[in-house]
């Protein structure tokens, strides 16, 4: 799971994804394009609202996305054409730019792009939530 900062969309992202997966057979993890904020802890809004929602997204840990990843992950989602954009250009390969996906791509909500919740009101996480919500139980129905 891939958004900018590693801080608001993406730890959701995470959560969410682990939340509905068998975790001995699927690893989750999440990751930012730019390295702003390495290190850090989730926004205080992305874990109030996972919190919320009965998900604990404390433990995690802001990193930026490397081309490792590539090697590491099957598929790599991100939150909007901007990520797209970043991390596909990381790609060496077809195989390794076939793996990258907008997150909403999985379901139809009207919109392709996850908004970037960050400058915007306790509500902006609400919404952006759902719209994970309902992307990572797509994704989860594939993968078990």
């Amino acid at each position: 799971m891939v958004c900018l900062g590693n801080i608001c969309r993406s730890p959701l992202a995470e959560g969410i994804l682990q939340s509905k997966v068998d975790s001995e057979a699927v690893f989750v993890d999440s990751a930012g394009t730019a390295g702003y904020h390495v290190g850090n802890p989730p926004d205080k809004r992305s874990i109030a609202v996972a919190k919320k929602y009965g998900l604990n997204i404390t433990h995690q840990k802001c990193r930026k996305f490397s081309r490792q990843d590539f090697l590491e992950f099957d598929h790599i989602y991100v939150m909007d054409r901007s990520n797209f954009s970043d991390v596909a250009s990381l790609a060496t390969n077809k195989e390794e730019a076939s793996k990258v996906k907008l997150l909403l791509s999985e379901v139809e909500v009207g919109i392709q792009e996850v908004p970037d919740p960050y400058y915007g009101g306790e509500d902006g996480f609400e919404n952006v939530y759902q719209m994970i919500d309902r992307a990572c139980e797509a994704i989860a129905k594939k993968l078990n």
